[in-house]
């Protein structure tokens, strides 16, 4: 006789399946494990999971296909997106507006200070937008070139800058995650933000406080060496205050508050016209011609395909490389496979089995919040989305925090203390494969320099643990 709901244990042998195929994959390729392995370690475990549920439950196929089609439509938004950042990353290199960044950067800019001003820089920056994968893509790109050029760790420097770009997104009314945790949760959106101060302040204290004390025992790289490296940009681009006009455009339309795809379509515009304004030799190099059409298919070419400029420092050759939209494919194609894996184990019923077994051991407040917050790093792990990863975790404890008496703005600080923040940390993840192919810096790498986003879920379930304004809902406590 078949069961229609499966066993906690076989629920988690998919999950088994898939983290040994990725650690098989990430010893055999090492960098190259998100070139295909990952993504086929991904489709492996989701084939698992629907063989199990068809064979052993009974699950019909159209039910997991349908959950698999509403998890890819769900990052629809996103795909588009990334392609869009891609196409931001090539125009706004080729045409000199990361370059001039770069360099006017390394004049104003003190190397003991960097990382902790990259920290601050990206936090307000994030809250103007409301958008972490935005920030990153654009002054993040021109602080990890700053900071090469310094002679910073990739790692420290991917670090400073996703810890900064998460506060704030985390923070800002403008973000989309946060809107979505507190209306998941049943919050008001600015209740659900000031309550989030009690774990996000001391949590980006800790973070730049570690950035500043990193910065002042860095050893400063000779000055030479950066002046050398600010020469060479300036003899390979045409390095004018102009082309800040780039990222003041972009800044004044996020500010008015248009959709995060036609602000990034409208940037990525402009930046093809000052590439044909400023950019005249080395849009001819890419082209490999002149003349009208030689001028377009550089342009063409910046947004979609790879470009190579040649600047006399192979260091600084690697950095103004890019890649475009195809440079984006890779993650993209991750991301579906990551969808296609949470699709099927939430539609067969295993990931809700998983989180259900784990709520019988729920008792005490500390270990609501401990469970909520593991239940976020769970589902982004699980899903390969934030999106998902608060939507299930603010469904799945609803309830139980009612029945406990516990405040919903507690839920939805604890949501947003994991599963948003912890996004980025998770390599298969939209977020984390996002970040590092924007940052060009390996998950991997970078996942223990993020110090905010590390402190987060930890600083959560310490502020449960003390009881500091945790408050039933019976009392009257001022907000």
């Amino acid at each position: 006789m078949k069961s229609n709901k499966p066993s906690v244990v076989i629920s988690f042998v998919p999950i088994v399946i898939l983290v040994i195929l990725l650690y098989t994959v990430i010893r055999a390729f090492g960098s190259d494990s998100l070139a295909g392995g990952s993504q086929l370690s991904l489709l492996a475990a989701s084939a698992v999971c629907v063989a199990i549920a068809m064979l052993r439950y009974g699950v019909k196929w159209q039910v997991l296909e349908d959950a698999i089609s509403k998890n890819i439509y769900s990052v629809g938004s996103a795909i588009i997106m990334l392609l869009l950042i891609g196409a931001i990353a090539g125009s706004w290199m080729v045409s000199g507006v990361v370059p001039s960044l770069i360099c006017y950067g390394l004049e104003i800019m003190h190397p003991k200070l960097f990382l902790v001003s990259s920290c601050a820089i990206s936090a307000i920056v994030a809250v103007m937008t409301g958008s972490s994968w935005t920030t990153i893509a654009t002054i993040g790109v021109a602080l990890i070139g700053i900071g090469q050029a310094q002679g910073f760790h990739e790692g420290w420097i991917a670090g400073a800058i996703i810890s900064g770009a998460y506060f704030g997104d985390k923070i800002s009314p403008l973000s989309d995650t946060t809107v979505l945790a507190s209306s998941s949760a049943e919050t008001p959106l600015f209740t659900h933000i000031r309550y989030m101060m009690v774990t996000t302040v001391p949590s980006f204290t800790i973070a730049l406080i570690v950035f500043t004390i990193v910065g002042f025992t860095h050893e400063i790289s000779d000055p030479a060496q950066i002046a050398e490296f600010a020469s060479s940009l300036r003899s390979t681009f045409n390095i004018t205050p102009w082309l800040l006009i780039v990222p003041l455009f972009t800044l004044m339309l996020i500010i008015r508050k248009l959709p995060a795809l036609i602000t990034l379509f409208a940037s990525c515009l402009l930046a093809g016209i000052f590439l044909c304004i400023f950019q005249p030799d080395i849009l001819h190099n890419i082209a490999g011609g002149s003349g009208f059409l030689a001028g377009f298919r550089g342009v063409m070419q910046t947004y979609y395909g790879s470009t190579a400029i040649e600047t006399g420092n192979e260091a600084l050759n690697e950095l103004v490389a890019t890649n475009g939209m195809a440079g984006m494919l890779h993650t993209i194609w991750l991301i579906v496979c990551a969808m296609c894996f949470g699709g099927v184990m939430a539609g067969s019923g295993m990931l809700a089995n998983i989180t259900a077994f784990f709520l019988r051991f729920v008792r005490r407040t500390v270990s609501i919040v401990a469970s909520t917050v593991g239940a976020g790093l769970f589902c982004n792990m699980c899903t390969g989305d934030q999106y998902l990863s608060i939507i299930l975790s603010s469904n799945l404890f609803k309830e139980l925090y009612k029945k406990q008496g516990l405040e919903p703005r507690l839920l939805s600080r604890s949501v947003e203390d994991s599963a948003t923040v912890c996004s980025v940390l998770i390599p298969w993840n939209s977020c984390g494969m996002t970040q590092s192919t924007v940052l060009g810096v390996s998950t991997f790498v970078y996942f223990p320099y993020c110090i905010f986003n590390l402190i987060s879920p930890i600083m959560s379930i310490f502020i449960a643990a003390i009881g500091y304004k945790i408050f039933k809902q019976t009392d009257n406590a001022e907000e």
